[in-house]
């Protein structure tokens, strides 16, 4: 009874399957979180763009001049109009279901933008959803130098 009780044959292999399906769904985790970390670095990209038009969106007539120097006074309809031609020009194709939420001015001077756009991971799994929606916010102001 001791002898086989001693005998460890055959008791290594639940071991090696149980670690190589935890390096398996680590590594493809790892490979999920990666992939939603650069699409959200990318999706926030396109928002500052698109916030940066939508501050340079102003006329020159509406340019004022303050005790500050000149100041641009933007409105919401222009900033919003710039933004949807911007993204028109499609400046990043690969985003899918690239969006406006949100283009306006919240003190004249600056543009806020929120735009948004599907991720799917690169493997589907059990422990990662099949997409999501990603959500970028910048924001930009025109100054003159």
């Amino acid at each position: 009874m001791r002898a086989a009780l001693a005998a460890d044959d055959g008791s290594i292999l639940p071991l090696v399957a149980f670690f190589g399906f935890l390096g398996l769904v680590i590594v493809l985790l790892v490979t999920a979180a990666t992939s939603l970390y650069l699409e959200k670095k990318r999706l926030f990209t396109v928002a500052d763009g698109a916030a940066l038009v939508g501050a340079e969106s102003f006329e020159l007539d509406a340019v004022r001049v303050t005790p500050d120097g000149p100041r641009p006074l933007l409105d919401d309809a222009g900033v919003a109009s710039a933004v949807a031609d911007y993204l028109a020009g499609n400046p990043a194709p690969d985003l899918e279901g690239l969006a406006v939420e949100r283009a306006f001015t919240a003190d004249g001077l600056s543009a806020t933008v929120t735009v948004t756009s599907t991720w799917h991971p690169p493997v589907v799994t059990l422990f990662v959803p099949d997409g999501m929606r990603v959500e970028a916010t910048a924001t930009a102001r025109s100054v003159f130098g």
